[in-house]
Protein backbone atom coordinates (compact mmCIF):
# COMPACT_ATOMS: atom_id res chain seq x y z
CA UNK A 1 0.00 0.00 0.00
CA UNK A 2 2.76 2.31 1.21
CA UNK A 3 4.68 1.34 -2.26
CA UNK A 4 1.78 2.53 -4.37
CA UNK A 5 1.17 6.05 -2.59
CA UNK A 6 5.45 6.64 -3.14
CA UNK A 7 4.43 5.49 -6.82
CA UNK A 8 1.50 8.06 -6.92
CA UNK A 9 3.37 10.43 -5.84
CA UNK A 10 6.24 10.17 -8.38
CA UNK A 11 3.83 10.16 -10.98
CA UNK A 12 2.34 13.56 -9.40
CA UNK A 13 5.61 15.26 -9.35
CA UNK A 14 6.80 13.70 -12.86
CA UNK A 15 4.01 15.20 -14.20
CA UNK A 16 4.29 19.03 -12.34
CA UNK A 17 7.80 18.93 -13.51
CA UNK A 18 6.87 18.18 -17.36
CA UNK A 19 4.45 20.51 -17.21
CA UNK A 20 6.80 23.17 -16.26
CA UNK A 21 9.49 21.96 -18.30
CA UNK A 22 6.48 22.77 -21.27
CA UNK A 23 5.61 25.82 -19.57
CA UNK A 24 9.36 27.24 -19.50
CA UNK A 25 10.48 25.87 -22.91
CA UNK A 26 7.16 28.40 -24.67
CA UNK A 27 7.95 31.35 -22.69
CA UNK A 28 11.56 30.83 -23.76
CA UNK A 29 10.60 30.90 -27.38
CA UNK A 30 8.52 34.36 -27.21
CA UNK A 31 11.42 36.00 -25.46
CA UNK A 32 13.61 37.17 -28.24
CA UNK A 33 17.03 37.94 -26.59
CA UNK A 34 19.05 40.30 -28.76
CA UNK A 35 22.80 40.70 -27.63
CA UNK A 36 24.56 43.77 -27.67
CA UNK A 37 26.09 44.23 -31.53
CA UNK A 38 27.05 47.60 -32.12
CA UNK A 39 30.00 48.92 -34.70
CA UNK A 40 33.25 46.98 -32.90
CA UNK A 41 31.16 43.70 -32.85
CA UNK A 42 30.36 44.25 -36.12
CA UNK A 43 33.68 44.78 -37.32
CA UNK A 44 34.78 41.76 -35.16
CA UNK A 45 32.31 39.84 -37.04
CA UNK A 46 33.37 40.82 -40.54
CA UNK A 47 29.96 41.00 -41.66
CA UNK A 48 26.87 43.64 -41.94
CA UNK A 49 23.23 42.54 -41.74
CA UNK A 50 21.13 45.29 -44.22
CA UNK A 51 17.53 45.05 -44.96
CA UNK A 52 16.07 47.14 -47.75
CA UNK A 53 12.96 47.05 -49.97
CA UNK A 54 12.47 45.95 -53.52
CA UNK A 55 11.60 48.88 -55.97
CA UNK A 56 12.51 50.93 -58.67
CA UNK A 57 14.16 53.25 -57.20
CA UNK A 58 16.07 51.76 -54.13
CA UNK A 59 17.26 48.18 -55.18
CA UNK A 60 16.02 46.49 -58.68
CA UNK A 61 17.08 44.56 -61.32
CA UNK A 62 18.46 46.37 -64.39
CA UNK A 63 19.23 44.02 -67.25
CA UNK A 64 21.32 41.15 -65.56
CA UNK A 65 22.49 43.59 -62.81
CA UNK A 66 21.44 45.26 -59.53
CA UNK A 67 20.88 48.83 -59.51
CA UNK A 68 19.19 51.62 -57.52
CA UNK A 69 19.91 54.32 -55.57
CA UNK A 70 20.10 52.30 -51.97
CA UNK A 71 21.95 49.41 -53.83
CA UNK A 72 24.40 51.44 -54.84
CA UNK A 73 24.72 52.99 -51.13
CA UNK A 74 25.05 49.80 -49.67
CA UNK A 75 27.46 48.97 -51.93
CA UNK A 76 29.74 51.71 -51.80
CA UNK A 77 29.69 51.08 -47.68
CA UNK A 78 30.75 47.84 -48.17
CA UNK A 79 33.54 48.60 -49.92
CA UNK A 80 34.62 51.52 -48.11
CA UNK A 81 34.44 49.37 -44.52
CA UNK A 82 35.61 46.64 -45.94
CA UNK A 83 32.95 43.72 -44.76
CA UNK A 84 30.69 41.53 -46.11
CA UNK A 85 27.64 42.52 -46.44
CA UNK A 86 24.27 40.49 -46.67
CA UNK A 87 21.33 42.15 -47.89
CA UNK A 88 17.63 41.16 -47.08
CA UNK A 89 15.23 42.19 -48.96
CA UNK A 90 11.64 42.89 -47.59
CA UNK A 91 9.29 45.15 -48.45
CA UNK A 92 7.35 45.53 -45.01
CA UNK A 93 8.78 48.22 -43.15
CA UNK A 94 7.45 46.93 -40.26
CA UNK A 95 9.11 43.61 -40.63
CA UNK A 96 11.89 45.41 -41.22
CA UNK A 97 11.48 46.85 -38.44
CA UNK A 98 10.62 44.32 -36.09
CA UNK A 99 13.71 42.48 -37.60
CA UNK A 100 16.48 45.03 -36.73
CA UNK A 101 14.81 45.04 -33.07
CA UNK A 102 15.38 41.47 -33.10
CA UNK A 103 18.91 41.34 -34.38
CA UNK A 104 18.11 39.69 -37.24
CA UNK A 105 19.81 43.12 -38.97
CA UNK A 106 22.23 46.15 -38.27
CA UNK A 107 20.58 48.54 -40.48
CA UNK A 108 17.17 49.37 -42.15
CA UNK A 109 18.75 50.90 -45.47
CA UNK A 110 15.52 52.26 -47.02
CA UNK A 111 13.70 55.67 -47.37
CA UNK A 112 11.94 56.20 -44.28
CA UNK A 113 9.90 58.93 -43.31
CA UNK A 114 11.26 60.00 -39.88
CA UNK A 115 8.17 60.36 -37.16
CA UNK A 116 8.54 61.48 -33.06
CA UNK A 117 7.01 58.22 -32.70
CA UNK A 118 9.67 56.04 -34.63
CA UNK A 119 12.46 57.99 -32.99
CA UNK A 120 11.58 57.18 -29.53
CA UNK A 121 12.56 53.52 -30.76
CA UNK A 122 15.11 53.58 -33.30
CA UNK A 123 18.44 55.44 -33.91
CA UNK A 124 18.33 57.08 -37.61
CA UNK A 125 20.83 58.58 -40.03
CA UNK A 126 21.23 62.12 -40.70
CA UNK A 127 18.98 62.50 -43.75
CA UNK A 128 19.47 60.80 -46.96
CA UNK A 129 16.35 61.98 -48.90
CA UNK A 130 13.72 64.91 -48.50
CA UNK A 131 10.56 63.41 -50.12
CA UNK A 132 6.76 63.60 -49.44
CA UNK A 133 3.61 61.29 -50.41
CA UNK A 134 1.16 62.00 -53.28
CA UNK A 135 -1.94 60.85 -54.07
CA UNK A 136 -1.94 58.59 -56.84
CA UNK A 137 -4.97 58.78 -59.31
CA UNK A 138 -6.26 58.91 -62.62
CA UNK A 139 -5.98 61.88 -65.34
CA UNK A 140 -9.34 62.83 -66.88
CA UNK A 141 -8.98 61.86 -70.08
CA UNK A 142 -8.48 58.41 -68.05
CA UNK A 143 -11.21 58.66 -66.24
CA UNK A 144 -14.41 59.51 -67.69
CA UNK A 145 -13.35 63.15 -67.74
CA UNK A 146 -13.51 63.36 -63.85
CA UNK A 147 -11.20 65.97 -62.51
CA UNK A 148 -8.51 64.94 -60.32
CA UNK A 149 -8.91 65.49 -56.38
CA UNK A 150 -6.28 68.84 -55.75
CA UNK A 151 -7.83 69.96 -51.99
CA UNK A 152 -7.73 67.35 -49.25
CA UNK A 153 -11.31 67.96 -48.18
CA UNK A 154 -12.53 65.99 -51.94
CA UNK A 155 -10.93 62.87 -50.29
CA UNK A 156 -14.00 62.50 -47.70
CA UNK A 157 -15.48 59.18 -48.02
CA UNK A 158 -12.81 58.45 -50.96
CA UNK A 159 -11.94 54.51 -50.76
CA UNK A 160 -7.42 54.23 -50.79
CA UNK A 161 -5.86 51.02 -51.39
CA UNK A 162 -2.42 51.08 -49.34
CA UNK A 163 -0.05 48.08 -48.91
CA UNK A 164 -0.21 46.54 -45.41
CA UNK A 165 1.99 48.48 -42.32
CA UNK A 166 2.60 51.30 -44.85
CA UNK A 167 3.78 54.11 -43.20
CA UNK A 168 1.44 56.63 -45.16
CA UNK A 169 -1.66 55.01 -43.23
CA UNK A 170 -0.62 57.31 -39.90
CA UNK A 171 -0.50 60.01 -42.61
CA UNK A 172 -4.23 59.58 -44.02
CA UNK A 173 -5.65 58.90 -40.10
CA UNK A 174 -4.14 62.02 -39.28
CA UNK A 175 -5.73 63.89 -42.48
CA UNK A 176 -9.28 62.42 -42.14
CA UNK A 177 -9.10 63.97 -38.25
CA UNK A 178 -8.07 67.51 -40.32
CA UNK A 179 -10.67 67.49 -42.81
CA UNK A 180 -13.04 65.90 -39.90
CA UNK A 181 -14.72 63.41 -41.99
CA UNK A 182 -13.60 59.63 -43.00
CA UNK A 183 -11.07 58.44 -45.57
CA UNK A 184 -11.31 54.73 -45.92
CA UNK A 185 -8.25 53.15 -46.03
CA UNK A 186 -8.17 49.47 -47.18
CA UNK A 187 -4.89 47.96 -46.62
CA UNK A 188 -3.49 45.26 -49.26
CA UNK A 189 -1.96 42.15 -48.06
CA UNK A 190 -0.74 40.74 -51.24
CA UNK A 191 0.24 43.94 -53.56
CA UNK A 192 3.25 46.37 -52.88
CA UNK A 193 2.98 50.70 -54.08
CA UNK A 194 4.35 50.08 -57.69
CA UNK A 195 1.60 47.17 -58.66
CA UNK A 196 -1.31 49.50 -56.24
CA UNK A 197 0.12 52.17 -59.01
CA UNK A 198 -0.40 49.79 -61.42
CA UNK A 199 -4.01 49.31 -60.73
CA UNK A 200 -5.00 52.59 -60.57
CA UNK A 201 -3.52 53.41 -63.93
CA UNK A 202 -5.73 49.99 -65.16
CA UNK A 203 -9.00 51.22 -63.53
CA UNK A 204 -9.16 48.16 -60.89
CA UNK A 205 -9.06 50.56 -57.79
CA UNK A 206 -8.76 54.66 -58.39
CA UNK A 207 -6.66 55.82 -55.49
CA UNK A 208 -3.27 54.59 -53.70
CA UNK A 209 -0.51 56.90 -51.99
CA UNK A 210 3.08 56.66 -52.91
CA UNK A 211 6.10 59.07 -52.29
CA UNK A 212 6.98 61.58 -54.99
CA UNK A 213 10.22 60.14 -56.21
CA UNK A 214 9.18 56.86 -57.35
CA UNK A 215 5.56 58.25 -57.80
CA UNK A 216 7.09 60.79 -60.48
CA UNK A 217 9.43 57.55 -61.94
CA UNK A 218 6.12 55.30 -62.45
CA UNK A 219 4.17 58.53 -64.05
CA UNK A 220 6.89 58.35 -67.04
CA UNK A 221 5.77 54.89 -67.84
CA UNK A 222 2.33 54.77 -67.14
CA UNK A 223 0.84 58.26 -68.86
CA UNK A 224 -2.62 57.23 -66.77
CA UNK A 225 -1.95 58.25 -63.69
CA UNK A 226 -1.87 61.86 -61.89
CA UNK A 227 0.57 62.21 -59.52
CA UNK A 228 0.18 66.09 -58.16
CA UNK A 229 -1.45 66.21 -55.28
CA UNK A 230 0.27 66.22 -52.29
CA UNK A 231 -1.01 64.12 -49.23
CA UNK A 232 1.93 64.98 -46.61
CA UNK A 233 4.45 67.93 -46.39
CA UNK A 234 8.08 66.95 -47.14
CA UNK A 235 10.09 65.15 -44.76
CA UNK A 236 13.22 63.90 -44.06
CA UNK A 237 14.22 60.22 -44.73
CA UNK A 238 16.98 58.41 -43.64
CA UNK A 239 18.38 54.88 -42.25
CA UNK A 240 17.93 53.31 -39.06
CA UNK A 241 19.80 51.28 -36.72
CA UNK A 242 18.97 50.08 -33.11
CA UNK A 243 19.08 51.81 -29.84
CA UNK A 244 21.65 50.15 -28.55
CA UNK A 245 23.89 50.79 -31.36
CA UNK A 246 25.38 54.32 -31.04
CA UNK A 247 28.68 53.92 -32.42
CA UNK A 248 27.31 51.87 -35.44
CA UNK A 249 24.75 55.42 -35.76
CA UNK A 250 28.14 58.01 -35.69
CA UNK A 251 30.22 56.04 -38.16
CA UNK A 252 26.99 55.56 -40.68
CA UNK A 253 26.32 59.76 -40.27
CA UNK A 254 30.44 60.39 -40.51
CA UNK A 255 30.48 58.29 -43.79
CA UNK A 256 27.43 59.40 -45.24
CA UNK A 257 28.13 63.06 -45.32
CA UNK A 258 31.84 62.65 -46.68
CA UNK A 259 29.99 60.18 -49.14
CA UNK A 260 26.54 61.90 -50.06
CA UNK A 261 28.36 64.30 -51.80
CA UNK A 262 26.96 65.67 -56.02
CA UNK A 263 30.36 64.32 -57.48
CA UNK A 264 29.55 60.77 -55.49
CA UNK A 265 26.05 60.52 -56.14
CA UNK A 266 25.00 60.61 -59.36
CA UNK A 267 26.40 57.29 -60.29
CA UNK A 268 25.11 55.19 -57.60
CA UNK A 269 21.75 54.23 -58.95
CA UNK A 270 24.45 52.15 -61.78
CA UNK A 271 26.93 51.06 -59.06
CA UNK A 272 27.20 46.86 -59.27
Amino acid sequence: MKSKKIIVIYGVLLVVALSLMVILYTVSRKVEIVLPRDFSEIVNSGELNIVTDYNPIGYHVSGDTLAGFQHGLIKALEQDWKLKVNIFLENSLDKNLQGLKQGRYDIVARNIPVTTHLRQQFGFTESINLNKQVLVQRKPEFNDSITPIRQHLDLAKKTIHIHRDSPVILRLQNLSHEIGDTIFIIQNDIYETEQLVMMVAGGDIDFTVCDEVLARKLAKEMPEIDVDTDISFTQLESWAVRKDSPVLLDSLNAWLSRFLTPASTHSLSHRK
